[in-house]
């Protein structure tokens, strides 16, 4: 699981040097990159790179058989939303050496962040997540009091 809670900074290029250990949970076996998302405004999050594509690739055949077979007749509008969603949301983001990331365009502007300006890198568990401080705080004040009932929930 990825844990921990980390302050960074955006350098002048936009470039992030994760946590060692989160590097490594994402990028296992050797690889060089991962998934970056756009997760909701303030927030995008990395995820492992064949892991996710597999997800994606797998729902996308899915959504392909059922637009084949007409079982999405009438829902052309659902549709092209999440096709909208699969060009924009993700991304594939190299990680160099000691875990540097470059945010790029688009996923920029989705999180908010200045060059200079500081993120909250986030262990989601599953996934890394790059927080704008205030969006990280407002996200952490809704969710903390569900704490204890997410917790018994999972593994009750």
């Amino acid at each position: 699981m990825l844990l921990g809670e980390v302050i960074r900074t955006l350098d002048d290029r936009f470039r992030l040097t994760l946590p060692a250990d989160m590097a490594a949970g994402l990028c296992p076996d050797g690889a060089d990159a991962c998934m970056l998302a756009k997760e909701r405004p303030g927030c995008v999050s990395l995820w492992p790179l064949a892991r996710r594509q597999a997800q994606i690739d797998e729902a996308v055949a899915l959504v392909r058989g059922k637009l084949d077979s007409g079982r999405l007749a009438g829902r052309q509008r659902e549709v092209q939303a999440l096709g909208r969603l699969l060009s924009t949301r993700h991304q594939t983001a190299p990680l160099a050496g000691r875990g540097r990331l470059v945010v790029p365009e688009g996923f920029r502007e989705f999180l908010g962040v200045e060059p200079g300006g500081s993120v909250v890198v986030i262990g989601a568990a599953v996934c890394v997540e790059v927080w704008r401080p205030d969006a990280w705080a407002q996200c952490v004040g809704d969710e903390a009091p569900r704490f204890d009932a997410m917790l018994e929930d999972l593994i009750g």
